[in-house]
């Protein structure tokens, strides 16, 4: 069974930041301050505007995520101190994550996207196709 953690890193190593990822995976464990033009040569791409003008953009999300915060969170990093008027930011290797002999680093998706248990069911709830859809069923 593939666990959460080898999903998020197989998701991240084949997604459009999979340059990004890898990267990130052969850094050592120093901050890396970067800017957004050498970014883009390692990508390969323009990161798009929204990048550039909205400071979410760079958020270390811990739930649902986009797939540019997927790539540096799946290999073990996070963002700070970004700087969208000089066009730069600073990539920190996550607190926790011991160094692996192994291969790339990769931090834990337990702690990055934590799952959440929200509870049981109501009692007497139901979820019948007809009761949300309609006698159509559509």
């Amino acid at each position: 069974m593939v666990t959460r953690n080898e999903l998020a890193r197989r998701t991240a190593g084949r997604g459009k930041y999979a340059p990004l990822f890898r990267h990130l995976s052969a850094l050592g464990r120093r901050r890396w301050r970067v800017s957004f033009g050498e970014l883009e040569a390692i990508l390969g791409f323009r990161l798009p505007d929204s990048a550039r003008i909205h400071r979410p953009w760079w958020a270390n999300q811990s739930k649902g995520g986009h797939g540019h915060a997927l790539a540096w969170q799946a290999a073990g990093w996070r963002t700070s101190a970004v700087d969208l008027a000089a066009e730069a930011l600073v990539f920190e290797p996550l607190d926790d994550l011991p160094p692996q002999d192994d291969g790339p680093r990769a931090a834990s998706l337990d702690l990055v996207f934590p799952p959440h248990d929200f509870g049981s069911w109501p009692e007497g709830f139901s979820a019948r196709r007809e009761d949300i859809y309609g006698a159509g069923g559509r």
